[in-house]
């Protein structure tokens, strides 16, 4: 038996239009597994879709709004009706604010609290609302896999990034009650785990680590330097870990959020 086999297994990926989560869909497809992709904006999904399936036919695309809860249920009974169940959900869709990140001139006092209110519901409540809506279906045969992301940033102040930050320890929480909530309740075949990445450029961060000629801002050489590795991740370093955690060859795997980070949590600075 290969524990490792990821054949045909059904996967609903949130998030996969983007670095990280576009890296996850291509391994998935590559490997072999269904790829279903959630996105709430047509031409992105579309792309990323068309793109995708020169690597294979098995991924298909709904357009849905992660953080509501009307628009997840909808797709939810597509998805069942048309693939017959769903084996693992990878809540990789997450983003930042200007207004939730404090300036290198500003303190706390100057963040946007609505901003801050936005990145709060996109990382914590677009993982809660879509494991709530696809985890019941999971539920019901008893069996499935969550995979949240987490971050460097849940697990010691980053600073600056103040929403980010506390949307992400709130991410670490969630996995570990859920896992157990779910485990109790339905038995040995729920499983919820997260990855924790390290510093990777993305879209999304790639102005606060690079100038425009590529060299590292302060920021970026304060975490190289904070990196025992000495570099920054690329993005198909977090799929060892992601297969790992769909495959049966962690079965008896939950609650736990794995870094991938390059050393950074176990150095002291020193």
């Amino acid at each position: 038996m290969n524990l490792f086999n990821l054949d045909d297994k059904i996967i609903i990926l949130t998030g996969g239009c983007g670095v990280l989560g576009g890296g996850m869909a291509k391994y998935l497809l590559e490997n072999n597994a269904t790829v279903i992709l959630l996105h709430y904006k047509e031409a992105p999904l579309l792309s990323t879709i068309q793109n995708l399936k020169k690597i294979s036919n098995k991924v298909y695309g709904y357009l849905c709004n992660v953080v509501e809860e009307g628009s997840l249920k909808k797709v939810a009974q597509k998805i069942m009706h048309t693939h017959g169940g769903i084996d693992v959900l990878i809540n990789a869709a997450g983003g930042n604010k200007p207004g939730a990140t404090i300036g290198p001139n500003q303190s706390v006092f100057d963040v946007d609290v609505e901003q801050f209110k936005q990145v709060i519901d996109l990382n914590l409540f677009g993982s809660i609302i879509p494991t709530l809506v696809f985890g019941r279906e999971m539920a019901k045969n008893k069996r499935g896999t969550i995979i949240n992301i987490s971050s460097m940033a849940a697990d010691r102040a980053i600073t600056r990034i103040m929403g980010y930050s506390t949307s992400k320890a709130a991410i670490d929480n969630f996995t570990k009650w859920m896992s157990v909530e779910l485990a109790q309740k339905y038995g040995d075949g729920m499983r919820v785990n997260a990855i924790a990445p390290g510093f990777f450029i993305s879209n999304q961060n790639r102005t606060l680590l690079t100038n425009e000629d590529g060299s590292y801002t302060d920021r970026g050489n304060t975490i190289i330097k904070n990196t025992p590795m000495n570099r920054f991740g690329d993005a198909d370093e977090l799929n060892g870990a992601i297969h790992y955690l769909c495959s049966e060859a962690s079965k008896f795997v939950t609650g736990i959020v794995i870094p991938i980070d390059g050393g950074f949590t176990a150095f002291s600075g020193v």
